[in-house]
This record gives structure tokens, C-alpha cells and sequence, in this order.
């Protein structure tokens, strides 16, 4: 079940043996990309948990911020180029709508996170629930999504690169100059 890819070597899942690198220098397929993404983002709600409910509201307002940027670029990369890419992959259908469906919710809670700042009463509920949404989201991708991805044929590393790329463009919109 091997296909070629573009420098010509063959792996199992379609996959090139020297993935393109990001712009950190990394280089990373494209589940690569995007379980690093997640880790970066459960690592924000870690800090933010252990703030607890009477934390520094400004340090509460940063990593909101930082989650719901993260989050944005995550969700855009993924709609753009691999969720219509992983539409291919048989069986990925109705996990694909969902995870669409998903990211809608998710936008809706950035949304109303960014009309607020963190003395809002509800800042701290709507984060906490974004939190706990995206964390059923990158399970079930994980779980689920992403073991079908890698059965596939498709150009993981190929599809990291264009990922990797576009995800900088978008972080370079997103981080102040």
C-alpha cells in the first residue's frame, strides 16, 4: 500500500523518508504538526487550571490569548489543506463532519472569549468549557482520525510542509510585530 512520493522513496504510509522542515527548523509530517499543535494548547490550559479561580487576571488574559490565536491558525490550517485532504481516506467521512461541526462550537467560544477580557464574570467559565471541548476534539482526532490518515496513501510529509507553511503565514498575522 506504499506510494511514491516526491524524492522518490517509498515508506508504508506514503510518507517521504526527510519531511520538509517548519519554520522552527522541525521537520514534521503533517500528524506530526498537528499533535504538536494540540500539545501546545493543552499545555496552555495546564497553566491556566493551575492558576486556579483567583489567579492573576492579567497572566489568565495572555494565555487565553495565546490559546485562542494557537487555536485559530490550528483549526484554519486544518480546514484549509487536511481536512480535504483526509476526505480521500476511506472511512473518514463522518469524523471529518464532525470535527468541522467541532471547530464551528470552538470558533463561537473564541469569539465570545475575545469580546471579553478576564474581569469578565463568564471569562474564566468559557475558557474552561473551550478547554474542555478541545480536548474531546484531540481525542477523538487522535483516536480515531488520525490511524486512518496514516493507513492511507496519502503524502503525510508532503501535506506537513504545505501545512507547516501555512501555519506560519497565518502565526506571522496573528504575533505582534
Amino acid at each position: 500500500m506504499a506510494t511514491k512520493s516526491s524524492n522518490g522513496s517509498k515508506t508504508k504510509s506514503g510518507a517521504r523518508a526527510h519531511p520538509a522542515p517548519s519554520k522552527s527548523g522541525k521537520p514534521q509530517n503533517a500528524i506530526q504538526l498537528l499533535k504538536s499543535d494540540h500539545a501546545e494548547v493543552k499545555a496552555l490550559f495546564q497553566r491556566f487550571e493551575k492558576l486556579g479561580e483567583d489567579g492573576p487576571r492579567d497572566e489568565k488574559e495572555e494565555i487565553v490569548r495565546d490559546a485562542c490565536a494557537k487555536l485559530t491558525v490550528h483549526a484554519t490550517v486544518e480546514e484549509e489543506i487536511f481536512y480535504p485532504a483526509a476526505r480521500e481516506v476511506p472511512d473518514a467521512e463522518a469524523l471529518l463532519n464532525e470535527a468541522e461541526v467541532e471547530h464551528g462550537t470552538a470558533k463561537e467560544l473564541i469569539a465570545k472569549l475575545d469580546g471579553m477580557t478576564a474581569e469578565d464574570d463568564m471569562f474564566d467559565a468559557n475558557f474552561t468549557v473551550l478547554s474542555e471541548y478541545i480536548q474531546h476534539h484531540v481525542k477523538e482526532e487522535e483516536g480515531e482520525l488520525f490511524p486512518k490518515v496514516q493507513k492511507s496513501d496519502l503524502d503525510l510529509d508532503a501535506l506537513g510542509a504545505q501545512m507547516a507553511e501555512r501555519k506560519d503565514e497565518l502565526m506571522a498575522e496573528v504575533e505582534p510585530a
